[in-house]
């Protein structure tokens, strides 16, 4: 069996919400790590090396950081903003996303990288429907992040197929733990502060994953054999409403839950009249994951139940 201390895995985006654990936790594990920032680090990086190589697009230069590299990880990408005002937004993703992914990965190709794990998103799949996503479905990006994580799938399904790279795509909702910030952390401020939500009556079903089951699923796609050229959906196993998320995330801060209930089809009308449809689509509308696609490849489920992750999380808050 090889060690995993003579495996070294470049990490993007090492600084962010996800990256940071996972470099952690890869050295934890007794990986080498090398990470990618855009700028320098404000303090040092414990026990891992890191690397800047500033912007990513199509000229990046990633050849101080993949130097005896066997695994990179991408995590960096251009992320979805909610109320995205760029003009010419899709150009900005595909900067990134699509040109800076493919050129990492012909880079990556040419100094003998063996594995490419590649972060997308749920969203390449679509928006909401009331049946679970399974890996056997087609794409059908709604915006232009996911249009463009779509973009990025099928120029790396392309060079993986014509050179010796295992590639493993990991589509997955949104990600909760400590340090989450954006609409999550939003929701459990509203929550832990009393304020009055019209939620009550939404009846959907959502899936999240925690942080800890998506670093145990990328643990598994590093060490697998069979993981190589293929599409995982990950999620927690447990989905659901908005309306129970509120009462979950108020039982773990030992507050009330102050919800009151709007027909969701006046509230959807309402949000949408300000602007928000995006978040109106998350709050109200359904998103399930199905995980059966790497549990019968890769013998993996999430260690963390969904309760176990929300107590988890706002432990951590509530200690910050």
């Amino acid at each position: 069996m090889i060690k995993n201390s003579s495996i070294k895995i470049l990490v993007t985006g090492a600084n962010g919400f996800i990256g940071s654990a996972l470099c952690q936790a890869l050295v934890q594990q007794g990986y080498r790590v090398i990470a990618t920032l855009r700028k320098e680090p404000q303090q040092a990086i414990a026990n891992i090396s890191w690397v800047v190589v500033g912007d990513i697009n199509s000229e990046t230069d990633w050849s101080n950081a993949l130097t005896g590299v066997n695994i990179v990880i991408h995590l960096a990408a251009r992320v979805h903003i909610m109320q995205e005002k760029a003009t010419q937004a899709l150009n900005l993703y595909r900067e990134v996303n699509v040109a800076g992914t493919l050129n990492l990965a012909h880079q990556a190709v040419k100094v003998g990288v063996k594995r490419f794990i590649f972060a997308s998103s749920i969203k390449v799949l679509g928006e909401e429907r009331d049946k679970p996503y399974t890996h056997q479905d087609k794409a059908k990006p709604m915006d232009d992040y996911a249009v463009s994580k779509w973009e990025a799938e099928q120029g790396l399904q392309q060079i993986a197929q014509h050179q010796a790279l295992e590639l493993v795509i990991l589509r997955f909702p949104l990600v909760y733990g400590k340090g989450v910030k954006a609409n999550f952390l939003h929701l459990i401020q509203w929550v832990d502060k009393g304020i009055p939500l019209p939620l009550g009556a939404v009846n959907n079903a959502r899936s999240l994953l925690y942080l800890g089951n998506l670093l145990d699923a990328i643990r598994v796609c590093c060490q697998h054999p069979q993981a190589g050229g293929k599409v995982f959906l990950i999620s927690d196993e447990e989905a659901l409403s908005t309306a129970k998320l509120i009462q979950s995330i108020a039982y773990q801060l030992q507050k009330p839950a102050r919800l009151f209930s709007m027909p969701p089809s006046v509230l959807n009308g309402l949000l949408t009249l300000l602007g928000k449809k995006a978040i109106a689509k998350r709050l109200l509308g359904s998103l399930m994951v199905d995980n059966s696609h790497i549990s019968s490849s890769l013998a993996w489920k999430p260690p963390y139940s969904l309760d176990e992750g929300l107590a988890k999380t706002l432990i951590d808050y509530k200690n910050s």
